[in-house]
């Protein structure tokens, strides 16, 4: 049986990862700061699934977490990055510095942390990693700033991560997903829920699951073949246009 770890599987992505995962005869280690969400997951899925609870910023916890991983489950062969969160809406002159600082923590600093602590592993078993990046990393829109910059981060990192895997037999990928129907607008506005209705109504958006069945397809690809990067978006959903500032 293979193993995997997911990062953010307390909610969207990283939940419907896991489940995913589990249902295609993976066991995962589900990571998340909510331990009454991962005890959910553990219940629904018995000994297949792991529940490691730490905040992926704090390095101590997290070390702690892995080194309290069963030996059942500490084989890993797959990482799946996904922990990551927007924060404020507001253009780069009226946004909140520490909100920039959480971004960079967790979308840069957490992700590279937890990819090196695992590399070895990884190595050993020829394993695979998938970084959640976004749309946002390749696209400016208004109010992106850093956490556009953060998944631009996160789509070069994978890149270069390919590269110096070269030879190893890991592979590396990235999916950036448009809009997906989660909890991300909720947590970027505060806990907005009109906000978060607003955006997706009448959109049909992606939804994590969508994502979820992405991951899946590229774990499962034979070894010999890399996806390097998969972009996604709903059909409702285009490239926007130039932005053009105008005198009165």
């Amino acid at each position: 049986m293979k193993t995997a770890i997911v990062t953010g599987a307390t909610a969207g992505i990283g939940a419907a990862t896991t489940e995913a995962l589990v249902g295609a005869g993976w066991q995962v280690i589900a990571t998340g700061r909510r331990a009454d969400r991962l005890a959910a997951l553990t219940e629904r899925f018995g000994d297949r699934v792991h529940a490691a609870v730490f905040d992926v910023r704090d390095e101590a916890a997290r070390e702690a977490a892995l080194e309290a991983v069963p030996a059942a489950f500490r084989d890993i062969d797959l990482l799946v990055n996904n922990a990551g969160l927007a924060l404020g809406t507001a253009p780069a002159q009226k946004a909140d510095l520490a909100q920039w600082r959480t971004m960079i923590d967790t979308n840069v600093t957490a992700l590279v942390s937890i990819t090196h602590r695992l590399l070895p592993g990884l190595i050993a078993r020829k394993g695979a990693i998938v970084n959640i990046a976004s749309v946002a990393g390749t696209y400016p829109y208004s109010g992106g700033n850093v956490y556009g910059g953060t998944k631009a981060f996160v789509q070069q990192f994978t890149l270069n991560l390919r590269s110096d895997l070269h030879g190893t037999g890991v592979r590396v990928s990235a999916i950036d997903p448009g809009m997906v129907e989660t909890e991300f607008t909720l947590v970027r506005t505060g806990g907005d829920a009109n906000a978060s209705d607003t955006l997706y109504a009448g959109a049909a958006p992606m939804t994590a699951d969508d994502i979820a069945a992405t991951v899946l397809w590229i774990a499962t690809q034979p070894p010999h073949l890399n996806i390097n990067r998969v972009e996604l978006m709903p059909v409702s959903q285009s490239l926007a246009g130039f932005q053009v500032a105008r005198e009165a």
